[in-house]
């Protein structure tokens, strides 16, 4: 048995960020993590915070949910340039993101989208036709304008992975691989894995769709859900996309890394039979998702696609779960609601906070599990 102050459960952004915040007040930190590569680091490195049009198409009950946070995105996005400026280069770009639209109606959408985020701070533009050649001349000829959020952007995930790993075993932090699948409270929390079982004064759960499951006998339902989607990456070009590109009807999000290489994905779907294994690609998402890339930007249609590659996107209900379990407090769940890794880092700073017992340092109130209690 592993005796230890703080365990984390769950290795992505949000577990990462939790453990490198405890351990560096002096906590003996262990991540235990399954080891299923298929959530943060499986990213595609947009930095959200406009309302994403394909989340208010499939998901329109939790639409305002996700409004209601967007100070919390337009926070996070800061917590991403503090570590990148700490920790990085992360190949962090933050010019914005263009949303655009092809038809009348698409841009009506946009204009009215625009006025509500405009309410909640977030930093917005309706851009006609000739506007948005100044900025984006590489578009089709059928895009007739955009909406610009000036607070978005992009960055390389396998550089923010990798160099946010390195800084939290520099901290002392333990990685352990092994799935959890049993959590009880006493004097201490328990948990049960497959291959070993531990002991901890605190556990922040930030395992994501797994988490669900793990807190339904501690009297939380929460309606975490595996949500496959599909990735691809091109060879590199010289088309000088310095924007988040997203589409006011249709699931894309296309971005270009410094390489060169342009990273498509945005929502087209993958499979996956069972969630604790890596989903599959599926021939129609690659071949839809690069073809409506390529229309949106004719400059990259004779591109090679050079990879592809599915994830899990965790969909809850379009807001944060951030909070100590009500009846079982050495617990914390971690959460972040739509554009989990865009919130991670914040999400994993304030769970790390709670765990220290310091005053959250945002407020987390709107946030609560209690919404979750059975």
């Amino acid at each position: 048995m592993r005796k230890l102050d703080l365990l984390v459960l769950g290795g992505g952004i949000v577990g990462l960020t939790a453990a490198m915040t405890a351990a560096q007040s002096g906590a003996q930190v262990t991540v235990v993590d399954a080891g299923v590569n298929a959530g943060s680091t499986a990213n595609a490195g947009s930095l959200h915070v406009q309302l994403q049009s394909r989340f208010m198409r499939l998901y329109p009950e939790q639409a305002h949910r996700v409004e209601a946070s967007l100070a919390l995105y337009l926070e996070s996005v800061k917590e991403w340039e503090r570590l990148d400026a700490i920790h990085g280069p992360f190949e962090l770009v933050r010019k914005g993101g263009l949303m655009v639209a092809e038809d009348a109606k698409q841009l009506q959408f946009l204009e009215a989208k625009a006025k509500r985020e405009a309410a909640r701070g977030l930093d917005v533009d309706i851009l006609e036709r000739a506007a948005l050649d100044k900025i984006a001349p590489w578009l089709g000829p059928q895009i007739i304008g955009a909406e610009l959020c000036r607070d978005e952007g992009k960055l390389n995930p396998l550089e923010a992975n990798s160099r946010l790993r390195s800084e939290a075993e520099r901290l002392g932090v333990s990685f352990v691989r092994d799935r959890v699948t049993e959590i009880t409270v006493g004097t201490k929390a328990r948990l049960q894995g497959v291959k070993d079982h531990y002991e901890a004064d605190q556990v922040i759960i930030a395992a994501a769709w797994g988490v669900g499951a793990l807190v339904q006998p501690l009297g939380l339902n929460l309606p975490s859900k595996a949500e496959p989607l599909h990735m691809n990456i091109t060879e590199p070009v010289a088309a000088g996309i310095d924007h988040l590109i997203q589409h006011a009807e249709r699931s894309i999000t296309l971005k270009q890394l410094q390489s060169g290489q342009v990273v498509i994905g945005g929502g087209w779907p993958a499979h996956s039979e069972v969630s604790d294994a890596v989903p599959e690609v599926m021939a129609a998402s690659m071949l839809g998702n690069v073809a409506l890339a390529g229309k949106l930007v004719p400059g990259l249609a004779k591109l090679r696609v050079i990879r592809t590659w599915a994830g899990m996107n965790t969909t809850v209900d379009g807001k944060t779960a951030l909070g100590r379990i009500s009846g079982a407090e050495r617990l914390i769940v971690a959460l972040p609601g739509d554009a989990g890794y865009t919130l991670g880092p914040l999400c994993g700073r304030l769970a790390g906070e709670l765990a220290l017992e310091r005053p959250p340092s945002v407020d987390i109130s709107a946030f609560s599990l209690a919404r979750f209690a059975t």
